[in-house]
């Protein structure tokens, strides 16, 4: 479970949410939780979570090292921070400015596995799309533009996370077995590029307006490994019930 705190939280604010979340999760041991702070806040929320269950991520990064690449973060400066996680392609930079490409996704993408970092790949169609019928279509094209050139052993250390667009902060969710429906296609689609171990290894989340009352029901479906929280990240109560509400269901069966 990731809780993604977008542009949200001063200092003080990221360490007194990160603290709560430390304090009312400890005793979880079968989810693993992973919080993405703004960059202003890597560093204070590293030392909070120091030793604890959490695990820390960023919210993305630039593909060089270092660079005359003004306003960027390297991977270097997130992983010097702490950071196990980096989130890569998600709508609001695909569709927002700058418009990230699947070229630049995946150079991004490349550029966080050489470093050891472990990248959360957001996937998710508009809701013009999906009325279109090119939900599978828009997928599929976002998940093999990001990850063309990788081997196996290499897509398998990548989390997806398949976000509609159409569902991300408008309190719209898709429906349990149409999320799960488009993460079995997803899981479909790396079986045949990659193998069926891939696939099977690959995690799969989903994202778009995930709340403690409708969790259970997403992660009860087969193929949705986890969840991307955005908003409900925001408050320690929200995010600790989304969390203890996914412990206890690992090891379902997947391509039902």
């Amino acid at each position: 479970m990731g809780g993604n705190w977008k542009m949200h939280n001063t200092i003080p604010q990221a360490i007194s949410l990160a603290s709560q979340l430390k304090e009312e999760l400890k005793c979880i041991e079968d989810v693993e939780i992973v919080i993405f702070p703004p960059f202003t806040a890597l560093f204070v929320v590293k030392e909070v979570i120091r030793g604890s269950n959490l695990k820390l991520g960023a919210q993305n990064m630039h593909w060089e090292d270092k660079g005359a690449f003004t306003g960027e973060v390297s991977p270097l400066m997130i992983k010097d921070i702490g950071c196990e996680y980096v989130i890569l392609g998600h709508s609001e930079r695909r569709r927002g400015e700058p418009k990230e490409t699947h070229e630049l996704v995946n150079r991004k993408v490349k550029s966080a596995l050489r470093h050891g970092l472990i990248p959360i790949v957001c996937l998710g169609e508009s809701s013009e799309e999906r009325e279109n019928g090119l939900t599978e279509k828009i997928v599929t094209e976002q998940l093999k533009g990001s990850l063309t050139g990788l081997q196996p052993e290499d897509v398998q250390k990548i989390i997806i996370a398949y976000e509609p667009v159409w569902a991300i902060g408008t309190g719209e969710t898709a429906t349990p077995v149409e999320a799960n429906r488009v993460q079995a296609l997803l899981r479909e689609e790396i079986a045949l590029i990659w193998g069926r171990e891939t696939a099977q290894n690959i995690r799969i989340q989903y994202g778009g307006s995930i709340t403690s009352e409708n969790i259970s029901q997403l992660i009860a479906q087969p193929n949705i490994d986890g969840g991307l929280v955005g908003g409900a990240s925001l408050l320690a109560d929200s995010f600790v019930k989304i969390v203890k509400a996914c412990s206890g269901t690992k090891g379902q069966e997947i391509f039902r």
